[in-house]
């Protein structure tokens, strides 16, 4: 039901007679307060909001254009019509008056018909802003809402296919959970440091976190008594392993051709193609070398790594983090990019903490 609330109009006029007049001609459709100076105003303000402020321009002491100054700056009261009431009618005046926001202007002596008038039209005006903005405020908020829903929609597929691999691979599982963490860590630690700073936007980070854990996807073509050989590869199964970068890119390629651009799943793709380059161009499956590597795939080439050398393995035993950070810091300009190096030493209690 609508509100039977009537409009508070707050009357500011230090004339006697001219508060007569407009109290005589608003009562009984408005609930009305009166102030008789600029002060007296900004606190009647203050004490309660109205929907339409009338406003004398001279008053004594603060005119009626400072008191407009200064609600208009405060955000509290910006939005509230404000009518003048002056006997000057001259151009310049009235165009003050709209440049400080006035909602419009009234010359005395003013007609009652035209006032009232005015005041209706101005209030409906902002009844109807303040429903749009209402509407509006809903509609951000389901949209939100199915942002949110959307993207928790999104994580669930993400892990699904990630735990693919876990069906093939036991050590999959924790494996997926802690690079994404790790990766998030690694990547605030770089923002700090400086580097890559115009690229590690918020999003860039959150992309990277979300997308991290399909790193491996690959993994589900590779044959089972290669990925789960417990002993050292031979040159040809070792081959075979490496495929896996391919296999995750292609997966993900035909699934960024079917629903069509995405900066999501381009940066998936170059996380599971790139993420076992070398900084000195000795890795696979491109060979690819320093600028050469994408940021998204040195940062993944060096959270695998430490999480792999942390961790248990049915081909080995977990290192401490003392051995691991000391493989990573030797690996830096050889196998890691040394910025992302920096920030792994400038970060690595928060690595050792995660992984204890």
């Amino acid at each position: 039901m609508p509100s039977t609330k009537k409009p508070i109009v707050l009357i500011v006029e230090d004339s006697e007679s001219s508060i007569d007049i407009l109290v005589a001609s608003l009562k009984g459709s408005y609930d009305l307060m009166v102030a008789i100076d600029g002060m007296e105003a900004l606190a009647a303000v203050e004490r309660e909001l109205p929907d339409l402020i009338l406003l004398d321009v001279i008053m004594p002491g603060m005119s009626g254009y400072e008191v407009c100054n200064k609600l208009k700056g405060n955000e509290k009261t910006q939005d509230i019509p404000i009518i003048f009431l002056t006997s000057v009618s001259d151009v310049l005046n009235k165009a003050q008056a709209f440049e400080l926001g006035a909602a419009d202007y009234l010359t005395k002596p003013f007609e009652v018909l035209e006032l009232k008038a005015r005041v209706k039209n101005h209030l409906e005006l902002r009844h109807t802003k303040m429903l749009l903005a209402d509407q509006n405020r809903r509609l951000e908020e389901m949209v939100l809402d199915r942002t949110e829903h959307l993207f928790k929609t999104q994580s669930a597929m993400i892990f699904a296919l990630a735990f693919l691999t876990e069906t093939r691979d036991s050590g999959t599982g924790e494996h997926i959970k802690s690079t994404q963490v790790l990766m998030e860590i690694l990547t605030l630690e770089l923002r700090t440091l400086g580097h890559f700073k115009e690229l590690l936007t918020d999003e860039y980070i959150h992309m990277l976190y979300s997308s991290a854990p399909l790193h491996d996807i690959g993994k589900v073509g590779v044959a089972d008594e290669i990925l789960l050989k417990p002993g050292k590869l031979t040159r040809e199964e070792f081959e075979e392993m490496k495929r896996h970068t391919v296999y995750g890119y292609n997966t993900l390629d035909r699934a960024e051709k079917e629903i069509g651009d995405s900066s999501f799943l381009t940066l998936a793709k170059e996380i599971t193609y790139t993420h076992h380059e070398r900084w000195d161009g000795t890795g696979y499956p491109r060979g690819l070398k320093g600028e050469e590597i994408p940021v998204s795939g040195r940062l993944m080439a060096l959270v695998d790594v430490y999480d792999a050398l942390v961790s248990h393995r049915p081909y080995k035993e977990a290192y401490t983090h003392e051995v691991a950070k000391n493989i990573i810091m030797e690996s830096s300009g050889t196998h890691f990019d040394p910025r992302v190096v920096e920030a792994f030493i400038a970060c690595k209690e928060k690595f050792m903490n995660y992984k204890a």
